[in-house]
């Protein structure tokens, strides 16, 4: 089974990048851009607005396609997440929903880190960091 997801790449005017870290499977504990499943008839901006306020607090305007990645889920589901570039228009940074944590991160911060597993590769693949 196909589960239909989004994703926001979000970065801030320093050159960071918005990182959640994972309260509840899968990846419980990991940190990854905020996203989640679609619910049902939901749209992909609607998708990302709602779980960038659910998982960070904050609103956003939905941008561009970064890109789409595949990932094995649970009882063989496969999860089709469609990562959207997104700039904050308002709110307060503060893990909410499934979020345990939110923070902003540099590149640096991105090494040290526990990622979900390909998210800094397919980030840099994405040209979605800063330099």
């Amino acid at each position: 089974m196909r589960v239909n997801c989004v994703g926001a790449v979000i970065l801030d005017a320093a050159g960071r990048i918005l990182l959640v870290q994972r309260g509840r499977p899968p990846g419980v504990g990991l940190w990854s851009v905020p996203g989640g499943r679609l619910e049902p008839g939901e749209d992909d901006e609607a998708g990302v607005r709602r779980e960038v306020l659910e998982e960070t607090g904050l609103r956003v305007e939905v941008g561009p396609p970064a890109g789409v990645v595949e990932r094995p889920g649970p009882g063989g589901v496969t999860y089709v997440i469609r990562d959207y570039h997104a700039t904050v228009t308002g709110g307060t940074a503060a893990a909410g929903d499934d979020a345990a944590d939110v923070r902003w991160c540099t590149p640096a911060d991105l090494a040290r880190l526990p990622l979900t597993e390909g998210l800094l590769e397919t980030l840099t693949g994405w040209g979605a960091l800063p330099a």
